[in-house]
């Protein structure tokens, strides 16, 4: 049975992994590349100037993609933005080449955490089942 620790390394391994939002009737996607299970939630991170964040504050429902070889991730959530100095710290500790942008001390740092979340893999190779796991 998957977990959401399987959607973190699945996250990992793929590197890179695409956030789709809305902005007004206008879909936004862009690349992430942060996931880390922080107090029991899986977080993400990004900056509160950017209109990423902007847009998620509008309308917090999100998809998230990810591909690994022929593996494919999709995760249907809402996001949370986590104000707390304690999670942006775990978030930029773990995370410390964002460092050179972010502090948690800062007005600028966003970690959000996933909630109603429910990731999908699948696969084209052959003979290799899929899982969904709902957090």
């Amino acid at each position: 049975m998957a977990t959401m620790e399987d959607v973190r390394d699945f996250l990992k391994k793929a590197k890179i992994y695409h956030l789709a939002t809305l902005e007004g009737d206008q879909p936004r996607v862009r690349p992430f590349g942060t996931a880390e299970i922080i107090d029991g939630r899986l977080y993400i991170q990004t900056g509160k100037k950017k209109d990423v964040f902007k847009q998620i504050m509008a309308n917090p429902k999100v998809e998230i993609e990810a591909c690994s070889g022929a593996d494919w991730l999709r995760i249907e959530t809402t996001l949370v933005n986590d104000d707390s100095v304690a999670a942006k710290k775990a978030m930029l500790d773990a995370n410390p080449g964002l460092r050179k942008m972010y502090d948690e001390n800062d007005d600028n740092t966003a970690v959000l955490y996933m909630t109603k979340a429910k990731a999908t893999l699948a696969s084209l190779a052959k003979n290799k089942e899929g899982w969904t796991v709902e957090f």
